[in-house]
């Protein structure tokens, strides 16, 4: 099976003026370690792996599972909220970008067998 990864970008929700308009991001999906969940890599050696399911449930309706939760942000937005012992992260997509990459994942399970 074959590794699907899509570079993006990612708008980080903060009332710090410091932060810069869009990051960079990469979103993983690999089936052979773990066909059930997906990754999704922030700057620096961050990098947070959540299930399939919980990405595309939160794409219709907010969703939330351990430390992570998506939800719709008005007809073309998505939000992903990321805790951790160092704080919370809220970064928001564009939800094409989300449903362009889950739509990949699901076609590298399918053309797999």
């Amino acid at each position: 099976m074959s590794v699907v990864e899509q570079y993006a970008r990612a708008h980080v929700v903060t009332d710090s003026p410091d932060t810069p308009d869009a990051i960079p991001v990469v979103l993983r999906y690999d089936p052979s370690a773990d066909p059930l969940s997906v990754c999704i890599g922030l700057p620096g050696p961050q990098e947070w792996a959540l299930s399939r399911d919980l990405l595309e449930e939160g794409l219709r309706a907010p969703a939330s599972r351990d430390d992570i939760s998506v939800w719709p942000c008005g007809r073309v937005q998505a939000v992903v909220e990321f805790h951790s012992p160092e704080g919370v992260e809220v970064v928001q997509f564009e939800s094409q970008t989300l449903l362009r990459f889950l739509r990949s994942t699901y076609l590298a399970t399918t053309t797999a067998h």
